[in-house]
């Protein structure tokens, strides 16, 4: 049986890690996958990817780094993306994973207009997310953390945008039959965002945010952690049957 690759691109900050464990836990527990089944590449470190026919599918994380720099090891995997895409490999990336996967196939990241977004926010789901197989149990709007400073501004073309917050109209994006990337952060617990939270509250206030404000809000996020479990046993990845 092919191996579930989880794409590293990056790691969680030093104390969210030694309290809550890290991007390849949290992707793990929340998409139902096998520790047995499971390979980690650390592209941010070097690590070099396997072909995507010898793995059953991907899931790309969030990272510290900007895709608008560049870096060598985020353009080659941008290059792995575009193989994975010949080969209908099912792909799932989150936050930096969702903008690489954009960039990779066209679309255009930048910053965000207004300065970061982050927190437990309100996601509305855009007409074709109701004739989509992974999105069609969401009602039309549902709560999921978020933390991120660059978005997708271009979509793809031939992409299909299935869901929006107030300040970002590409939060959940299809690319091709097996291919959806988030911006939000369906790994996330409420734990970890609060921490992410406190992390980002000298900032948030420089930039004019209210972090007691935003840290109240934090609740749980049922129906977006849910995105992962579905995407999983959709395409056979899971270790719970479907």
């Amino acid at each position: 049986m092919k191996p579930v690759l989880i794409i590293r691109t990056g790691q969680a900050p030093d104390n969210i890690r030694a309290r809550h464990g890290d991007f390849p836990h949290w992707f793990r527990l929340g998409a139902q996958l096998a520790p047995h089944r499971l390979q980690i590449v650390n592209v941010a470190a070097g690590e070099t990817l396997p072909a995507p026919e010898q793995v059953s599918g991907a899931l790309i994380t969030g990272s510290a780094a900007m895709v608008t720099d560049r870096a060598p090891w985020s353009e080659q995997t941008a290059g792995w993306i575009r193989s994975a895409m010949d080969v209908d490999l099912p792909l799932l990336g989150v936050c930096y994973g969702h903008q690489l996967i954009a960039h990779a196939l066209g679309g255009r990241v930048d910053y965000l207009p207004g300065g970061r977004e982050i927190g437990t926010l309100p996601i509305d789901l855009l007409p074709d997310a109701a004739q989509d197989e992974l999105t069609m149990f969401l009602p039309a709007q549902f709560r999921a953390h978020t933390t991120h400073e660059q978005s997708v501004l271009e979509v793809p073309k031939g992409a299909k945008v299935l869901a929006r917050s107030a300040r970002d109209p590409h939060h959940l994006i299809r690319y091709g039959r097996n291919a959806i990337s988030v911006q939000f952060h369906p790994e996330f617990n409420a734990d970890v965002m609060r921490a992410y939270i406190e992390r980002k509250h000298h900032a948030m206030r420089r930039e004019g945010f209210d972090p007691q404000h935003t840290y109240r809000q934090v609740a749980a996020t049922p129906l977006a952690r849910r995105l992962l479990k579905v995407f999983s046993r959709h395409h056979g990845l899971s270790h719970v049957p479907r």
